[in-house]
């Protein structure tokens, strides 16, 4: 059974009951994950209590400290998997099962943290007003030819800061900022919303073309007052110039204090199972970091990209300097 009790409950635990379980504080909203978690259940018996935390996860684990009930974080982007792993509460993890079924390149060296689904920061376009294959590049955006014709969210929220890092490694810093720039000039309005709000600005006429990552285009469809607003995009996949088109991860890791270590491990890798990677591919319509794997017929549907090889740690790295970026541009002003 899934369980979502309150979060005051979890924080004031302070005994743990005799019977298996789990607790996660998720930055994923439980009924993404609840697929995964019903499914883990009914296989091992092991409960597991999600606690939904959409801002101050790093800040809640360091005050809990050695007394957190918390044994897994579930949570997006790759800097919001370097922030945890920077604030000192999480702890390696080794294990087989985890190194064999996740690559390489979407697990922290260390073992800190590791990678359940990638997916890709893509162009929405109108389908009336822009030609297929009109966007090709992210350098492509600051084209004076878009100009008041693109919409997109805040500058500084982790998305589009994870973005402005990867065309940092790309560009160098200069050149970074000198595209920040130019996006910034051709926006059709004030950065705002989500990155579904943004396609229903195209759909309105207010622009042309928006920055957002692929499964929003799943999560509209599922969305009988959003459907309208999908239908009147399509996906285009830019890459940044000599490179592939930007990629972040969903992940997971192991807190520092996990009461319930050895059944937060059963957790972990059971996530990474093929079983419980077809799942969230199919409920959250992300693409499995599990190559054996294949995307739902939906995801697919959308297309074939080549994915930047980047390091997502390097690009990571280059979060402060892509927040001063878009300070210094004054992007949301």
């Amino acid at each position: 059974m899934f369980r979502l009790p309150m979060l005051a409950g979890l924080m004031a635990a302070t005994a743990l009951p005799a019977f298996a379980e789990v607790n996660v504080y998720s930055y994923r909203q439980p009924e993404l994950i609840a697929p995964v978690v019903e499914a883990f259940t009914e296989e091992t018996g092991i409960e597991v209590n999600v606690a939904f935390l959409n801002q101050g996860m790093v800040e809640r684990l360091q005050a809990e400290g050695e007394r957190s009930p918390a044994d897994v974080i579930l949570t997006t982007d790759i800097s919001r998997l370097a922030e945890i792993v920077d604030a000192g509460v999480t702890q390696p993890v080794e294990s087989d099962v985890l190194s064999e079924k996740i690559p390489a390149e979407f697990r922290d060296p260390g073992n800190q943290w590791f990678g359940l689904t990638k997916r890709a920061r893509v162009v929405y376009a109108s389908k009336e007003r822009v030609a297929e294959g009109e966007v090709t590049t992210y350098e492509d955006l600051a084209d004076p030819k878009w100009e008041g014709r693109i919409c997109t969210r805040s500058g500084t929220h982790a998305y589009m800061v994870a973005l402005t890092s990867a065309a940092t490694h790309h560009m160098g810093e200069e050149d970074a900022k000198t595209w920040l720039e130019g996006l910034k000039s051709n926006l059709a309005q004030k950065p705002q919303g989500n990155d579904r709000a943004q396609v229903k600005s195209i759909w309105a006429g207010e622009c042309d073309i928006s920055i957002g990552n692929t499964y929003y285009m799943g999560q509209m469809l599922d969305d009988p007052e959003q459907q309208e607003w999908a239908d009147s995009v399509r996906i285009e996949f830019p890459v940044f110039e000599g490179a592939g088109t930007h990629v972040n991860l969903s992940g997971m890791a192991m807190t520092q204090a996990a009461p319930n270590r050895e059944d937060a491990l059963a957790f972990m890798e059971f996530l990474a199972s093929d079983q419980a990677q077809a799942i969230y591919a199919e409920a959250v319509y992300e693409y499995p970091v599990d190559t054996a794997v294949e995307a739902s017929e939906l995801v697919q549907s959308w297309g074939d990209f080549e994915a930047d090889d980047v390091n997502l740690m390097d690009v990571a790295k280059l979060r402060p300097d892509a927040l001063r970026i878009t300070q210094e541009v004054d992007y949301d002003g």
